[in-house]
């Protein structure tokens, strides 16, 4: 007796493709769509159950994969350079990667801050900051360094405003 092989995976949903006349009447919908349409639509043109996230990042994705099953989306060559460019700028470090890449000064960037009368400087670092000449994690650790109380090290150093979000 043969013993039981396990179960196949199950085949990979078939995504309609979108006629080209159809992509504006459909982003015009999505604007308008109840949170229960979008979730079918993501479920329809993704073949998996939506992520628990907010409308407008449900709209934007769903805008975006109408496009792609219309007019085609990434080549595979440039999908691999883009996995390979963003390997490249946070080197597989997970902390950095929630970071957006526009948002982190370049590394040899010099942060000025004067508090209590005396000027403090940071220099970015690849993966990290220098202050005073020891290395430290986040901004945030430099300004609790600093201060003596807990500030977030982008706002003290004026990268960000109070209350905006990353």
């Amino acid at each position: 007796m043969k013993a039981k092989q396990g179960s196949a995976a199950p085949p990979a949903p078939i995504v309609p493709k979108i006629p080209p006349a159809q992509v504006l009447p459909r982003l015009a919908a999505l604007q308008t769509a109840t949170a229960t349409e979008l979730k079918d639509q993501w479920r329809a043109l993704f073949g998996k159950e939506p992520p628990p996230f907010n409308r407008p990042y449900l709209v934007s994705r769903l805008s975006y994969r109408v496009q792609e099953l219309a007019y085609g989306g990434l080549k595979p060559e440039t999908r691999a350079r883009l996995e390979a460019l963003g390997e490249q700028l946070d080197g597989g470090n997970v902390v950095l990667r929630r970071v957006r890449a526009d948002s982190r000064p370049l590394p040899g960037t010099r942060l000025i801050r004067e508090y209590d009368g005396v000027q403090h400087v940071v220099t970015v670092r690849a993966d990290d900051f220098e202050y005073e000449g020891r290395p430290y994690r986040s901004l945030s650790a430099i300004a609790r360094h600093i201060t003596g109380t807990r500030w977030n090290g982008w706002v003290f150093f004026g990268l960000r405003q109070p209350g905006a979000s990353a």
